[in-house]
């Protein structure tokens, strides 16, 4: 079990509050560049061991991940999760249906690249999760 965090070069930040109520867990968030002027946001996201997000869909845009350290899951609707490891990128295109998070037993943290909405749906079933 990884019980210490490896948040990476731009570490923690704040706990994630703004976003917390489409969490399962404590994550935090580290806003990297975002700018009126700018149409995506860049942010680094860190989750504790356990901690994942909601079902969710981007709309008018995309999100690319770019895992920084621990290990985590990436999973679209209908489809097998997808272990994810430091160095791999992760493209979801508009209206995927996905969620994404830490393993039981690591940190994980990746950078956000998002452009366009949200729309927050249910949280990933524990039984399902605990499966994995």
């Amino acid at each position: 079990m990884t019980t210490t965090n490896n948040s990476g070069l731009f570490g923690l930040d704040v706990k994630n509050e703004a976003y917390q109520q489409y969490f399962i867990g404590q994550s935090y968030l580290n806003a990297l560049a975002g700018d009126e002027q700018v149409d995506v946001n860049v942010s680094n996201v860190t989750f504790e061991p356990g901690c994942r997000n909601n079902w969710h869909i981007h709309h008018n845009g995309y999100q690319i991940l770019l895992v920084t350290s621990g290990e985590g899951w990436y999973q679209e609707a209908g489809k097998p999760a997808q272990l994810l490891h430091p160095g791999d990128v992760v493209t979801i295109h508009p209206g995927v249906k996905h969620w994404h998070g830490a393993t039981k037993d690591s940190w994980f943290a990746h950078i956000a690249i998002t452009k366009g909405t949200s729309e927050w749906l249910e949280p990933v079933d524990d039984e399902a999760y605990a499966k994995l």
